[in-house]
Protein backbone atom coordinates (compact mmCIF):
# COMPACT_ATOMS: atom_id res chain seq x y z
CA UNK A 1 0.00 0.00 0.00
CA UNK A 2 1.36 3.68 -0.49
CA UNK A 3 0.89 6.08 1.18
CA UNK A 4 -0.65 9.69 -1.34
CA UNK A 5 -0.28 12.99 -0.53
CA UNK A 6 -4.06 13.98 -0.71
CA UNK A 7 -3.58 16.21 -4.06
CA UNK A 8 -1.15 13.49 -5.52
CA UNK A 9 -4.27 11.10 -4.69
CA UNK A 10 -6.47 13.16 -6.35
CA UNK A 11 -4.58 13.41 -9.77
CA UNK A 12 -4.17 10.19 -10.05
CA UNK A 13 -7.67 9.17 -9.15
CA UNK A 14 -8.82 11.58 -11.81
CA UNK A 15 -6.46 10.40 -14.61
CA UNK A 16 -7.61 6.77 -14.15
CA UNK A 17 -11.83 7.49 -13.80
CA UNK A 18 -11.46 9.54 -17.10
CA UNK A 19 -9.88 6.32 -18.94
CA UNK A 20 -6.38 6.81 -18.06
CA UNK A 21 -5.26 9.84 -20.75
CA UNK A 22 -6.67 13.50 -19.87
CA UNK A 23 -5.42 16.73 -20.07
CA UNK A 24 -4.39 19.55 -17.62
CA UNK A 25 -7.26 21.21 -18.67
CA UNK A 26 -9.26 18.31 -17.87
CA UNK A 27 -7.85 17.54 -14.50
CA UNK A 28 -7.94 21.19 -13.33
CA UNK A 29 -12.08 21.47 -14.26
CA UNK A 30 -12.37 18.04 -12.29
CA UNK A 31 -10.58 18.19 -9.60
CA UNK A 32 -10.88 22.23 -8.71
CA UNK A 33 -7.19 22.20 -7.68
CA UNK A 34 -5.04 25.63 -9.14
CA UNK A 35 -2.88 24.90 -12.32
CA UNK A 36 0.35 24.64 -10.25
CA UNK A 37 -0.99 22.28 -7.58
CA UNK A 38 -2.05 20.00 -10.30
CA UNK A 39 1.28 20.16 -12.11
CA UNK A 40 3.18 19.81 -8.46
CA UNK A 41 1.23 16.96 -7.74
CA UNK A 42 1.70 15.72 -11.53
CA UNK A 43 5.73 15.72 -11.10
CA UNK A 44 5.52 14.22 -7.63
CA UNK A 45 3.39 11.02 -9.53
CA UNK A 46 5.57 11.30 -12.71
CA UNK A 47 8.98 11.25 -10.61
CA UNK A 48 7.62 7.84 -9.01
CA UNK A 49 6.86 6.38 -12.42
CA UNK A 50 2.50 6.41 -11.79
CA UNK A 51 1.83 8.83 -14.87
CA UNK A 52 3.30 9.58 -17.85
CA UNK A 53 3.76 13.52 -18.77
CA UNK A 54 3.57 14.10 -22.92
CA UNK A 55 4.00 17.38 -24.22
CA UNK A 56 1.26 18.17 -27.44
CA UNK A 57 2.17 21.19 -29.39
CA UNK A 58 -0.74 23.57 -31.04
CA UNK A 59 -0.87 26.68 -32.17
CA UNK A 60 -3.50 29.72 -31.87
CA UNK A 61 -4.79 32.05 -33.86
CA UNK A 62 -6.00 35.07 -33.22
CA UNK A 63 -7.23 38.59 -34.81
CA UNK A 64 -5.19 42.40 -33.32
CA UNK A 65 -7.24 44.83 -32.21
CA UNK A 66 -6.52 46.27 -35.57
CA UNK A 67 -7.43 42.53 -37.27
CA UNK A 68 -10.85 42.65 -35.54
CA UNK A 69 -11.56 46.46 -36.99
CA UNK A 70 -10.62 45.33 -40.66
CA UNK A 71 -12.57 42.35 -40.25
CA UNK A 72 -15.22 44.18 -39.25
CA UNK A 73 -15.47 47.26 -41.46
CA UNK A 74 -12.69 45.45 -44.46
CA UNK A 75 -9.18 45.79 -45.43
CA UNK A 76 -8.46 49.22 -45.96
CA UNK A 77 -7.43 48.94 -49.95
CA UNK A 78 -10.68 47.08 -50.36
CA UNK A 79 -12.40 50.26 -49.23
CA UNK A 80 -10.30 52.52 -50.99
CA UNK A 81 -10.99 50.17 -54.07
CA UNK A 82 -14.78 50.50 -53.26
CA UNK A 83 -15.04 54.36 -53.02
CA UNK A 84 -12.68 54.70 -56.23
CA UNK A 85 -15.57 52.17 -58.14
CA UNK A 86 -18.24 54.20 -56.76
CA UNK A 87 -16.30 57.30 -57.98
CA UNK A 88 -17.23 56.44 -61.69
CA UNK A 89 -13.43 54.61 -61.61
CA UNK A 90 -11.27 57.36 -61.31
CA UNK A 91 -10.73 60.02 -59.04
CA UNK A 92 -8.71 62.39 -56.92
CA UNK A 93 -6.95 60.67 -53.87
CA UNK A 94 -8.29 63.23 -51.44
CA UNK A 95 -11.93 62.88 -52.66
CA UNK A 96 -11.24 58.39 -52.73
CA UNK A 97 -10.36 58.99 -48.78
CA UNK A 98 -12.96 61.00 -47.80
CA UNK A 99 -15.52 58.55 -49.62
CA UNK A 100 -14.01 55.41 -48.18
CA UNK A 101 -14.27 57.04 -44.81
CA UNK A 102 -10.77 55.84 -43.62
CA UNK A 103 -9.29 57.27 -40.55
CA UNK A 104 -6.18 59.71 -41.64
CA UNK A 105 -3.88 56.61 -39.83
CA UNK A 106 -5.08 53.94 -42.09
CA UNK A 107 -5.09 56.06 -45.87
CA UNK A 108 -1.47 55.60 -46.37
CA UNK A 109 -1.53 51.80 -45.50
CA UNK A 110 -4.40 51.78 -48.10
CA UNK A 111 -3.02 53.95 -50.91
CA UNK A 112 0.35 51.07 -50.33
CA UNK A 113 -1.34 47.68 -50.61
CA UNK A 114 -4.08 48.64 -53.22
CA UNK A 115 -0.65 49.67 -55.67
CA UNK A 116 0.81 46.76 -53.96
CA UNK A 117 -1.84 44.14 -54.77
CA UNK A 118 -2.21 45.87 -58.37
CA UNK A 119 -5.87 46.73 -58.26
CA UNK A 120 -5.40 50.91 -58.92
CA UNK A 121 -3.00 53.07 -60.81
CA UNK A 122 -1.98 56.09 -59.03
CA UNK A 123 -0.84 58.55 -61.15
CA UNK A 124 1.48 61.45 -58.66
CA UNK A 125 1.53 64.66 -60.49
CA UNK A 126 -2.33 65.26 -60.63
CA UNK A 127 -2.23 63.11 -57.71
CA UNK A 128 -5.44 60.85 -59.76
CA UNK A 129 -6.22 57.27 -58.33
CA UNK A 130 -7.41 55.06 -61.05
CA UNK A 131 -8.67 51.26 -61.40
CA UNK A 132 -6.03 49.07 -63.40
CA UNK A 133 -8.91 47.41 -65.25
CA UNK A 134 -12.61 48.95 -64.97
CA UNK A 135 -14.15 45.67 -66.77
CA UNK A 136 -12.88 43.53 -64.45
CA UNK A 137 -14.39 43.18 -61.03
CA UNK A 138 -11.71 42.28 -58.03
CA UNK A 139 -12.52 39.29 -56.06
CA UNK A 140 -11.83 39.09 -52.43
CA UNK A 141 -8.29 37.80 -51.93
CA UNK A 142 -6.92 35.04 -49.69
CA UNK A 143 -6.43 37.75 -46.66
CA UNK A 144 -9.64 39.12 -47.14
CA UNK A 145 -11.37 35.91 -46.83
CA UNK A 146 -9.16 34.41 -43.86
CA UNK A 147 -9.84 37.77 -42.16
CA UNK A 148 -13.62 36.79 -42.96
CA UNK A 149 -12.96 33.64 -41.18
CA UNK A 150 -11.89 34.89 -37.87
CA UNK A 151 -14.64 37.11 -37.33
CA UNK A 152 -15.90 37.02 -34.07
CA UNK A 153 -13.54 33.91 -33.31
CA UNK A 154 -11.27 33.24 -30.67
CA UNK A 155 -8.14 30.86 -30.08
CA UNK A 156 -8.55 29.12 -33.15
CA UNK A 157 -6.86 25.87 -33.65
CA UNK A 158 -4.07 26.65 -37.40
CA UNK A 159 -5.09 22.65 -37.96
CA UNK A 160 -8.77 24.21 -38.14
CA UNK A 161 -7.96 26.56 -41.25
CA UNK A 162 -7.95 25.55 -44.52
CA UNK A 163 -4.73 25.03 -46.64
CA UNK A 164 -6.07 27.90 -48.61
CA UNK A 165 -6.28 30.31 -45.95
CA UNK A 166 -3.25 28.86 -43.98
CA UNK A 167 -1.19 31.01 -46.79
CA UNK A 168 -2.55 34.27 -46.06
CA UNK A 169 -1.43 33.79 -42.40
CA UNK A 170 1.76 35.04 -42.87
CA UNK A 171 0.94 38.44 -44.57
CA UNK A 172 -1.58 39.00 -42.17
CA UNK A 173 0.78 38.48 -39.58
CA UNK A 174 3.17 40.74 -41.43
CA UNK A 175 0.81 43.38 -41.14
CA UNK A 176 0.25 43.11 -37.69
CA UNK A 177 -3.81 41.93 -38.09
CA UNK A 178 -3.35 38.79 -36.74
CA UNK A 179 -0.75 36.55 -34.18
CA UNK A 180 0.10 33.41 -33.84
CA UNK A 181 0.41 31.70 -30.53
CA UNK A 182 2.13 28.21 -29.99
CA UNK A 183 0.74 26.43 -27.13
CA UNK A 184 1.61 23.31 -25.10
CA UNK A 185 -1.09 20.94 -24.04
CA UNK A 186 -0.08 18.88 -21.55
CA UNK A 187 -1.26 15.32 -21.27
CA UNK A 188 -1.10 12.86 -18.40
CA UNK A 189 -1.25 9.26 -18.94
CA UNK A 190 -1.59 6.64 -15.92
CA UNK A 191 1.02 3.66 -16.27
CA UNK A 192 0.15 -0.03 -15.49
CA UNK A 193 2.58 0.80 -11.97
CA UNK A 194 0.09 3.67 -11.22
CA UNK A 195 -3.05 1.82 -11.88
CA UNK A 196 -2.29 -1.15 -9.69
CA UNK A 197 -0.99 1.22 -6.68
CA UNK A 198 -4.20 2.91 -7.14
CA UNK A 199 -6.37 0.28 -6.20
CA UNK A 200 -4.93 -0.09 -2.76
CA UNK A 201 -4.13 3.21 -1.95
CA UNK A 202 -4.84 5.89 0.46
CA UNK A 203 -4.30 9.44 1.20
CA UNK A 204 -2.32 10.81 3.96
CA UNK A 205 -3.69 13.89 5.42
CA UNK A 206 -2.49 16.42 8.05
CA UNK A 207 1.05 16.79 7.09
CA UNK A 208 2.64 20.21 7.96
CA UNK A 209 4.41 22.60 5.23
CA UNK A 210 5.33 24.95 7.41
CA UNK A 211 6.45 24.96 10.90
CA UNK A 212 4.90 27.91 12.56
CA UNK A 213 5.64 28.96 16.55
CA UNK A 214 2.55 28.21 17.46
CA UNK A 215 3.48 24.75 16.94
CA UNK A 216 6.77 24.60 18.61
CA UNK A 217 5.59 26.78 22.01
CA UNK A 218 2.14 23.78 22.29
CA UNK A 219 4.50 21.00 21.42
CA UNK A 220 1.91 19.47 18.58
CA UNK A 221 5.15 19.86 16.37
CA UNK A 222 5.75 16.19 17.54
CA UNK A 223 2.38 14.72 16.79
CA UNK A 224 2.10 16.20 13.44
CA UNK A 225 3.87 14.79 9.93
CA UNK A 226 5.95 17.00 8.28
CA UNK A 227 6.08 17.34 4.12
CA UNK A 228 8.88 16.16 2.71
CA UNK A 229 10.94 17.70 0.53
CA UNK A 230 13.05 16.99 -2.43
CA UNK A 231 15.57 19.00 -2.65
CA UNK A 232 16.66 18.09 -6.28
CA UNK A 233 13.25 19.24 -7.79
CA UNK A 234 13.20 21.43 -10.33
CA UNK A 235 12.41 25.38 -9.49
CA UNK A 236 11.22 28.39 -11.40
CA UNK A 237 13.48 29.83 -13.64
CA UNK A 238 14.60 33.65 -12.32
CA UNK A 239 15.92 36.32 -14.88
CA UNK A 240 17.62 38.87 -14.03
CA UNK A 241 18.01 42.46 -15.31
CA UNK A 242 19.53 43.56 -18.33
CA UNK A 243 20.01 45.90 -21.46
CA UNK A 244 17.79 45.53 -24.18
CA UNK A 245 19.78 42.88 -26.48
CA UNK A 246 20.09 45.51 -29.73
CA UNK A 247 20.42 48.76 -27.38
CA UNK A 248 23.76 46.86 -26.00
CA UNK A 249 24.58 46.51 -29.74
CA UNK A 250 24.42 49.80 -30.87
CA UNK A 251 26.66 50.89 -27.97
CA UNK A 252 29.07 48.04 -29.17
CA UNK A 253 29.06 49.38 -32.71
CA UNK A 254 29.38 53.26 -31.23
CA UNK A 255 32.39 51.92 -29.73
CA UNK A 256 34.18 50.43 -32.06
CA UNK A 257 34.01 53.32 -33.73
CA UNK A 258 35.35 55.86 -31.78
CA UNK A 259 38.59 53.13 -30.80
CA UNK A 260 38.87 53.72 -34.64
CA UNK A 261 39.48 57.19 -34.33
CA UNK A 262 35.90 58.56 -35.26
CA UNK A 263 33.90 61.77 -34.43
CA UNK A 264 30.27 60.72 -33.62
CA UNK A 265 28.16 63.81 -35.75
CA UNK A 266 24.89 64.40 -33.75
CA UNK A 267 21.74 66.28 -35.17
CA UNK A 268 18.01 66.71 -34.85
CA UNK A 269 15.33 64.12 -35.97
CA UNK A 270 13.30 67.09 -37.83
CA UNK A 271 15.27 68.33 -40.26
CA UNK A 272 15.69 70.68 -43.71
CA UNK A 273 14.88 69.87 -46.95
CA UNK A 274 18.20 71.82 -47.65
CA UNK A 275 20.29 69.40 -45.89
CA UNK A 276 18.05 66.09 -46.42
CA UNK A 277 18.16 66.88 -50.24
CA UNK A 278 19.04 69.96 -51.47
CA UNK A 279 22.86 69.85 -50.26
CA UNK A 280 23.29 65.96 -51.19
CA UNK A 281 22.24 67.47 -54.84
CA UNK A 282 19.20 65.55 -55.09
CA UNK A 283 16.59 67.76 -57.77
CA UNK A 284 13.88 69.37 -56.10
CA UNK A 285 11.31 67.63 -58.03
CA UNK A 286 12.73 64.27 -57.10
CA UNK A 287 9.95 60.89 -56.39
CA UNK A 288 11.89 60.62 -52.87
CA UNK A 289 10.01 64.21 -51.78
CA UNK A 290 6.85 63.40 -51.89
CA UNK A 291 4.72 62.33 -49.18
CA UNK A 292 4.60 58.73 -50.23
CA UNK A 293 8.67 58.94 -50.03
CA UNK A 294 8.99 61.28 -47.24
CA UNK A 295 7.48 62.11 -43.77
CA UNK A 296 7.03 66.45 -43.67
CA UNK A 297 5.62 68.06 -41.06
CA UNK A 298 2.13 69.60 -40.90
CA UNK A 299 3.15 72.73 -38.27
CA UNK A 300 5.54 74.62 -38.49
CA UNK A 301 5.92 73.64 -42.12
CA UNK A 302 9.33 75.68 -42.81
CA UNK A 303 12.42 76.29 -41.18
CA UNK A 304 14.96 79.16 -41.51
CA UNK A 305 18.01 78.53 -43.63
CA UNK A 306 19.40 82.44 -43.30
CA UNK A 307 22.66 81.41 -41.19
CA UNK A 308 23.84 79.25 -44.18
CA UNK A 309 22.84 82.03 -47.16
CA UNK A 310 26.06 81.47 -48.62
CA UNK A 311 25.80 77.50 -48.76
CA UNK A 312 22.59 78.15 -50.37
CA UNK A 313 23.27 80.16 -52.97
CA UNK A 314 26.16 77.57 -54.37
CA UNK A 315 23.91 74.56 -53.89
CA UNK A 316 21.29 76.86 -55.88
CA UNK A 317 23.88 77.41 -58.50
CA UNK A 318 24.67 74.33 -58.80
CA UNK A 319 21.81 72.61 -59.00
CA UNK A 320 20.52 75.34 -62.00
CA UNK A 321 23.36 75.06 -64.31
CA UNK A 322 26.46 73.03 -62.15
CA UNK A 323 27.93 76.05 -60.82
CA UNK A 324 31.92 75.72 -60.58
CA UNK A 325 31.76 71.86 -60.29
CA UNK A 326 31.97 71.21 -64.02
CA UNK A 327 28.72 69.63 -64.51
CA UNK A 328 25.76 71.02 -66.06
CA UNK A 329 23.55 70.86 -63.10
CA UNK A 330 19.98 69.83 -62.98
CA UNK A 331 18.85 72.91 -65.65
CA UNK A 332 15.97 74.29 -63.75
CA UNK A 333 14.43 76.68 -61.23
CA UNK A 334 16.06 76.19 -57.45
CA UNK A 335 13.62 77.25 -55.04
CA UNK A 336 14.23 78.53 -51.56
CA UNK A 337 11.03 77.89 -50.11
CA UNK A 338 11.10 74.13 -51.29
CA UNK A 339 14.41 74.18 -49.30
CA UNK A 340 13.11 75.68 -46.15
CA UNK A 341 10.61 72.73 -45.98
CA UNK A 342 10.64 70.72 -42.91
CA UNK A 343 10.83 67.11 -42.87
CA UNK A 344 11.63 63.77 -40.73
CA UNK A 345 15.04 62.57 -41.64
CA UNK A 346 14.80 60.16 -43.96
CA UNK A 347 18.68 59.53 -43.96
CA UNK A 348 21.69 60.01 -41.85
CA UNK A 349 23.17 61.27 -44.58
CA UNK A 350 22.28 64.78 -43.97
CA UNK A 351 24.30 64.29 -40.89
CA UNK A 352 27.68 63.81 -42.95
CA UNK A 353 26.15 67.25 -45.51
CA UNK A 354 26.22 69.75 -41.79
CA UNK A 355 29.22 68.22 -40.81
CA UNK A 356 31.13 69.07 -44.25
CA UNK A 357 29.23 72.65 -44.68
CA UNK A 358 29.99 73.20 -40.62
CA UNK A 359 33.86 73.58 -41.63
CA UNK A 360 34.47 72.24 -37.87
CA UNK A 361 37.15 69.59 -38.72
CA UNK A 362 40.52 69.11 -39.84
CA UNK A 363 41.60 66.88 -43.10
CA UNK A 364 42.50 63.97 -42.63
CA UNK A 365 39.26 63.07 -40.00
CA UNK A 366 36.94 60.35 -39.60
CA UNK A 367 33.00 60.96 -38.90
CA UNK A 368 29.81 58.71 -38.05
CA UNK A 369 26.43 58.76 -36.92
CA UNK A 370 24.00 56.50 -35.61
CA UNK A 371 20.61 58.04 -36.20
CA UNK A 372 16.87 57.24 -36.44
CA UNK A 373 15.50 58.09 -39.53
CA UNK A 374 12.27 58.06 -41.26
CA UNK A 375 10.53 56.62 -44.27
CA UNK A 376 6.93 56.00 -45.04
CA UNK A 377 7.95 52.33 -45.74
CA UNK A 378 5.03 49.57 -45.99
CA UNK A 379 6.00 47.20 -43.11
CA UNK A 380 7.97 43.54 -43.90
CA UNK A 381 10.49 41.28 -42.93
CA UNK A 382 13.31 43.71 -43.98
CA UNK A 383 11.81 47.35 -43.72
CA UNK A 384 10.24 49.47 -41.08
CA UNK A 385 8.82 53.19 -41.62
CA UNK A 386 11.13 53.84 -38.50
CA UNK A 387 14.69 52.56 -38.81
CA UNK A 388 18.41 53.02 -37.94
CA UNK A 389 20.92 53.99 -39.90
CA UNK A 390 25.18 53.60 -39.31
CA UNK A 391 26.21 56.85 -41.53
CA UNK A 392 30.11 57.32 -42.19
CA UNK A 393 32.33 59.56 -43.85
CA UNK A 394 35.91 60.11 -43.98
CA UNK A 395 37.69 63.24 -45.81
CA UNK A 396 41.45 62.69 -46.59
CA UNK A 397 42.70 63.97 -50.23
CA UNK A 398 44.21 60.25 -50.48
CA UNK A 399 41.50 58.20 -51.09
CA UNK A 400 39.79 56.13 -52.93
CA UNK A 401 37.14 53.55 -54.00
CA UNK A 402 39.44 50.42 -52.97
CA UNK A 403 39.17 52.38 -49.22
CA UNK A 404 35.41 52.64 -49.11
CA UNK A 405 35.12 48.98 -49.87
CA UNK A 406 37.50 47.91 -47.41
CA UNK A 407 35.40 49.71 -44.89
CA UNK A 408 32.58 48.39 -45.94
CA UNK A 409 33.80 44.92 -45.67
CA UNK A 410 35.33 45.52 -42.29
CA UNK A 411 32.20 46.31 -40.76
CA UNK A 412 30.00 43.66 -42.78
CA UNK A 413 33.01 40.63 -41.12
CA UNK A 414 33.36 42.43 -37.75
CA UNK A 415 30.39 44.07 -36.87
CA UNK A 416 27.37 41.95 -38.21
CA UNK A 417 29.55 38.51 -38.21
CA UNK A 418 29.25 37.91 -42.08
CA UNK A 419 31.13 34.91 -44.17
CA UNK A 420 31.44 37.02 -47.10
CA UNK A 421 30.69 40.26 -48.77
CA UNK A 422 29.92 41.05 -52.39
CA UNK A 423 29.58 44.75 -53.87
CA UNK A 424 27.39 46.14 -56.78
CA UNK A 425 26.67 49.20 -58.64
CA UNK A 426 24.35 51.23 -57.56
CA UNK A 427 23.27 54.67 -58.14
CA UNK A 428 22.68 58.17 -55.86
CA UNK A 429 21.95 61.41 -56.73
CA UNK A 430 25.47 62.48 -54.16
CA UNK A 431 27.80 59.73 -54.98
CA UNK A 432 29.96 58.48 -58.25
CA UNK A 433 31.06 55.75 -58.23
CA UNK A 434 28.03 54.20 -55.42
CA UNK A 435 28.28 50.63 -54.39
CA UNK A 436 25.68 48.77 -52.52
CA UNK A 437 26.76 46.15 -49.94
CA UNK A 438 25.12 42.42 -49.23
CA UNK A 439 26.42 40.05 -47.22
CA UNK A 440 26.51 36.21 -46.35
CA UNK A 441 26.77 34.47 -43.36
CA UNK A 442 26.03 30.81 -43.35
CA UNK A 443 22.29 29.22 -42.10
CA UNK A 444 21.29 32.95 -42.73
CA UNK A 445 21.59 33.95 -46.19
CA UNK A 446 22.43 37.09 -48.33
CA UNK A 447 21.16 40.43 -46.68
CA UNK A 448 21.48 43.62 -48.31
CA UNK A 449 22.80 46.33 -45.66
CA UNK A 450 22.81 49.84 -47.90
CA UNK A 451 24.79 52.03 -50.10
CA UNK A 452 27.80 53.79 -50.31
CA UNK A 453 29.93 56.09 -52.50
CA UNK A 454 32.18 59.04 -52.77
CA UNK A 455 30.57 62.34 -52.36
CA UNK A 456 30.27 63.91 -56.06
CA UNK A 457 32.22 67.41 -56.39
CA UNK A 458 28.19 68.80 -56.71
CA UNK A 459 28.04 67.97 -53.11
CA UNK A 460 31.53 68.67 -51.62
CA UNK A 461 32.37 71.90 -54.01
CA UNK A 462 29.05 73.63 -52.75
CA UNK A 463 30.11 72.71 -48.78
CA UNK A 464 33.23 74.38 -48.70
CA UNK A 465 35.13 70.75 -49.28
CA UNK A 466 38.03 70.56 -52.01
CA UNK A 467 39.09 66.89 -51.13
CA UNK A 468 37.45 63.27 -51.77
CA UNK A 469 34.65 62.00 -48.86
CA UNK A 470 33.47 58.59 -49.14
CA UNK A 471 30.23 57.86 -47.16
CA UNK A 472 28.12 55.23 -46.35
CA UNK A 473 24.85 54.51 -44.90
CA UNK A 474 23.85 50.90 -43.67
CA UNK A 475 20.88 50.07 -42.46
CA UNK A 476 21.97 49.01 -38.81
CA UNK A 477 19.09 46.99 -37.85
CA UNK A 478 20.04 44.50 -40.64
CA UNK A 479 23.69 44.00 -39.25
CA UNK A 480 22.09 43.12 -36.08
CA UNK A 481 20.05 41.06 -37.38
CA UNK A 482 22.60 38.76 -39.10
CA UNK A 483 24.84 39.21 -36.12
CA UNK A 484 22.20 37.30 -33.52
CA UNK A 485 20.44 35.37 -36.17
CA UNK A 486 17.13 37.53 -36.66
CA UNK A 487 15.02 37.13 -39.68
CA UNK A 488 12.14 39.53 -39.42
CA UNK A 489 13.10 43.14 -38.76
CA UNK A 490 10.32 43.75 -36.40
CA UNK A 491 11.41 41.22 -33.95
CA UNK A 492 14.16 43.07 -32.89
CA UNK A 493 11.74 46.05 -31.46
CA UNK A 494 9.80 42.80 -29.98
CA UNK A 495 8.15 43.51 -26.65
CA UNK A 496 8.01 39.82 -25.87
CA UNK A 497 9.43 38.82 -22.56
CA UNK A 498 9.99 35.81 -23.55
CA UNK A 499 12.17 36.63 -25.99
CA UNK A 500 14.22 39.36 -23.93
CA UNK A 501 14.67 37.57 -20.97
CA UNK A 502 15.84 34.53 -23.05
CA UNK A 503 18.56 36.46 -25.69
CA UNK A 504 21.92 35.22 -24.46
CA UNK A 505 24.43 38.53 -23.10
CA UNK A 506 27.38 38.51 -25.51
Amino acid sequence: MVDFREQELTVLSIVGKLGGKVSINQLILESNLSDSAVMRAALVLKENKFIKIFAEPHTLVNLSPEGVLHAKNGLPERRLLDSVIALGGAAELEKAYKKSGLSSQFEQIALGWILRKKWSIFDSKNRLLKLSDPRKLVPFEKDEKLLGYLNGKKNVFLDSISDELQSAIDVLRKRKLLFTEDKINRVFEITTLGSETLRGSKAVVGKVTQLTPNLILTGKWRKVKLQEYNIKAPVAKTWSGKKHPYLRFLEEVRTKLVTLGFKEMTGSTVELSFFNFDALYTPQDHPAREIFGIYQLKNPKFGDISAYASTVEAVKATHENGWKTGSSGWDYNYSREEARRLVLRGHGTCLSARTLQSKKFEIPCKYFSIARCYRPEVADKTHLSEFNQVEGIVVDDKLNLRDLLGVLAKFAIEVAGADKVQFKPDYFPFTEPSVELSAFKKGYGWIEFGGSGIFRPEVTLPLGVNVPVIAWGLGIDRLFMMKSGVTDIRDIFSQSLDWLRRKEVV
